[in-house]
């Protein structure tokens, strides 16, 4: 997926609703306490928001590392979000390596490491599908498989690696159409028959116009400066 530097991006806040009405009657009719209408405190997974300034490069670097602890427990969140409001109709995801340029709305993917690699508490309240640039987290949703980053032969330990971690689960690789044959080649060797059907192939065909190849659960059809259009369908 072609990269480019963007500026940083504005932190999204959460808001908080909490209405507690008619406490007296309730109680007076033993319908329970009022501390069960207090509204829910945001998920013990979800990362802390902090405000990074470009330059407050030693606070970055610190959070920065905080956060890599985080992120395995924020990525497989994530993924289990995303299984749970899986759209029943073809869908666009938006990728790019500055979450905030994404227009409103929209899926985002986005990097859990490299050199592109974003912040968890950047996208902190979202649903957002982690791309492995490197080949060295299996608990990111997809893989980098292009020039540059990881070789179609590596896809298959990867692939293996993220289904032994959760065989109920799914392993996105992405890559080029020149390169998914090899891709699969790989995989086909190192993923037990019985788990291959949990694969999902992401391939990038940017044609400027909204398809999908044949064979593939997502096609990138759309190659931006500030990111990338893919289809995918249901299930994805």
């Amino acid at each position: 997926m072609p990269r480019s530097a963007r500026l940083t991006d504005a932190l999204r806040g959460r808001r908080k609703a909490a209405a507690l009405l008619g406490a007296a009657a309730a109680l007076a009719a033993g319908a329970g306490t009022a501390s069960a209408a207090v509204a829910s405190s945001p998920s013990q997974h979800a990362p802390v928001q902090h405000a990074v300034t470009v330059a407050d490069v030693s606070h970055e670097h610190v959070q920065r590392a905080a956060d890599e602890r985080r992120a395995p427990v924020a990525r497989q969140s994530a993924e289990s979000a995303r299984r749970g409001v899986a759209p029943a109709r073809p869908y666009e995801i938006y990728d790019s390596v500055t979450p905030s340029a994404i227009p409103a709305g929209h899926e985002e993917a986005t990097y859990a490491d490299g050199p592109f690699a974003v912040s968890p508490s950047a996208v902190a309240g979202k649903q957002v599908l982690w791309i492995d640039t490197n080949g060295s987290d299996p608990h990111a949703n997809a893989l980098d498989v292009e020039p540059g980053d990881v070789t179609p032969t590596q896809a298959g330990s990867w692939a293996a690696q993220k289904l032994h971690a959760d065989p109920s689960g799914q392993a996105i690789v992405y890559t080029m159409k020149s390169e998914w044959s090899a891709a699969q080649t790989a995989v086909r060797t190192a993923v037990p028959a019985a788990e291959q059907s949990h694969v999902r192939w992401w391939i990038a065909d940017p044609t400027g116009v909204p398809h999908m190849v044949p064979g593939a659960s997502a096609t990138q059809w759309y190659w931006g400066s500030n990111y990338d259009i893919s289809t995918a369908n249901p299930g994805f």
